[in-house]
């Protein structure tokens, strides 16, 4: 690996998710949890290798794990346990969504009561809150870096519950909009801090049940949240819509409280670190320093991570084709997934003239393409991964995440051309229900693929791509709904969604020919897509070099 510019650099967050083994070359020593401390120091040997600072130092003991196989690695942590910190995250990215779209079916009410008229305006009391989730990663990530995910993610949920529950005693349109921005911006924390959770604990052969929960997630509290919410609003008032999210959330909180510990590298080898630096005497033992191997990285201060997270993401969004093409793609994806969340009430009682609670009911249809292409991506997706690997000679590929993508892009113009035409013809109301499946169903094969893909290829800025990507997705889901009205009062839903399902097609179906076929030349010419080297010992990146060239 060739020297790089410091600005190019990884910060701790990318390097702890990088698609390497569990252990490293070590440049210093490599310490034992089960052993004496003072005796293991005196007599180990620290090389003489040149500092980060860039002068030899002979007695700097560096921190690593012990081996392959330390249990303290959350990447060697049993399945049991990993997937306790899959499901807590899960669940905070669970009720977020619900959170932002519960309130879709008592905007009638709401609007009512809060005495606002304007159609935009009510439209975006449902989007302000993604809105926000388009900022809040922007420094929950960086802070995830500093203090570690479960605090960040525990403490950015406390501050969603409270915002949110003040909502429900919102007096005006005013209050109402400032409570659900600032409940986003806490609700945030799990789309900035999960993927870092999922790169912390699950190495690239076991990642894609992982990725699959946890992007089925937002998208079925997408659908969940709207049929809760127009249940309450008919029996109830819409302010027990937030409250009864925000009791729900308490009980996430307190399982988080429980059951979610610490995965971030960095972090875990801090405290190891500081440990042994209790047990020694710096100034008298053989050792006058104690570090990690990832502090050589000297932008680790907290204000040079805010700027290189707050720059990169969008740095990488202008120079990398694959974070364009995929970025602008999902965007489209979140924003048509919030249109549906928001025009769904508009169809069934506007032109079915169903009641609310019945016309609620209709989110199931989103919800069952979404599990069922689900259950059948999670069952596919590793197995096809593997099985194109060792066809390859053994050697992994990006795009061997792309065939479930091929019918992802076709599913979702299909279904929504039969929605939008079979509502226009007011046919019977299963029908524009089918065209639903299939959006629900293109939409989840689309994002499993796009986010196992930028994993594979951004591995060490993985949070820095996904930062961009969720950005830009967070805004298109924030804007859809706010033109949707206007869009179908002026050509109708067959012309509507017929305009959506073309946009589908152009920005969809090229993507993963281009990527299959191209995929691999335009990585090798990206500086920060991670390199494919001949397999030794099961890893395909040369682990030396990376963590010497990071480091120095």
């Amino acid at each position: 690996m060739d020297s790089l510019n410091t600005r190019d650099l990884p910060n701790a967050s990318e390097l702890a998710n990088a698609d390497v083994s569990p252990t490293v070359t070590r440049r210093g020593s490599r310490l034992s949890n089960d052993q004496n401390l003072e005796a293991h120091h005196t007599s180990i040997p620290v090389d003489s290798e040149p500092s980060p600072g860039g002068s030899g130092n002979n007695d700097m003991l560096i921190v690593d794990w012990d081996g392959p196989d330390d249990l303290q690695n959350p990447k060697n942590w049993s399945f049991r346990r990993k997937w306790a910190a899959i499901a807590i995250v899960s669940g905070f990215t669970f009720i977020s969504p619900v959170s932002s779209s519960m309130v879709a079916p008592a905007t009638s009410q709401l609007a009512a009561e809060l005495g606002i008229h304007n159609e935009v305006i009510i439209a975006f009391t449902t989007s302000i809150f993604i809105l926000a989730n388009a900022i809040g990663p922007l420094f929950l990530g960086p802070l995830s870096e500093i203090y570690g995910r479960s605090r960040v993610v525990q403490l950015a949920n406390l501050w969603y519950l409270v915002w949110n529950l003040v909502c429900g005693f919102a007096q005006n349109e005013s209050q109402l909009l400032a409570f659900r921005f600032l409940a986003g911006l806490g609700g945030s924390a799990p789309l900035a801090i999960g993927g870092g959770v999922l790169g912390d604990c699950w190495l690239p052969e076991e990642r894609g049940q992982a990725i699959a929960v946890y992007s089925l997630a937002p998208l079925l509290g997408s659908v969940i949240g709207p049929i809760t919410g127009a249940w309450i609003a008919e029996r109830s008032t819409w302010r027990w819509v937030f409250w009864s999210t925000t009791i729900v959330d308490a009980a996430v909180q307190a399982l988080g409280l429980i059951f979610l510990q610490e995965t971030f590298a960095p972090l875990l080898l801090e405290r190891k670190a500081k440990k042994i630096r209790k047990s020694l005497d710096l100034e008298k033992g053989p050792y006058r320093e104690v570090r990690t191997i990832f502090d050589g990285n000297q932008d680790r201060f907290w204000q040079a991570i805010f700027a290189k997270s707050m720059i990169r993401p969008f740095a990488l969004f202008v120079r990398e084709p694959i974070i364009q093409l995929l970025g602008i793609y999902m965007a489209y994806l979140y924003g048509t997934i919030y249109l549906f969340l928001t025009t769904i009430p508009s169809i069934f009682e506007g032109i079915y003239n169903q009641p609310v609670g019945i016309a609620g009911l209709h989110y199931l249809a989103l919800g069952i393409g979404l599990i069922g292409a689900l259950q059948i991506n999670a069952r596919t997706m590793d197995r096809i991964y593997v099985y194109l690997k060792h066809k390859n000679g053994g050697i992994r590929k990006p795009e061997f995440r792309l065939p479930a993508m091929f019918v992802g892009t076709i599913l979702l113009p299909i279904g929504l051309l039969i929605t939008g035409w079979t509502v226009q013809a007011r046919t019977y109301w299963i029908v524009p229900d089918v065209g639903i499946v299939l959006i629900g169903a293109g939409v989840i094969l689309n994002f499993q693929v796009t986010q196992n893909y930028i994993v594979d290829v951004f591995t060490l800025y993985a949070a820095s791509a996904f930062a961009a990507v969720y950005c830009f997705r967070s805004l298109a889901g924030c804007g859809f709904p706010l033109f949707a009205p206007a869009m179908y009062s002026a050509l109708g839903f067959g012309k509507g969604d017929t305009v959506l399902g073309v946009v589908a097609i152009v920005l969809g179906c090229p993507a993963p020919f281009i990527l299959w076929y191209y995929g691999e030349r335009i990585r090798n010419a990206s500086r920060h897509a991670a390199r494919q080297k001949t397999p030794r010992n099961g890893c395909q990146l040369d682990e030396q070099r990376l963590v010497n060239d990071v480091t120095s």
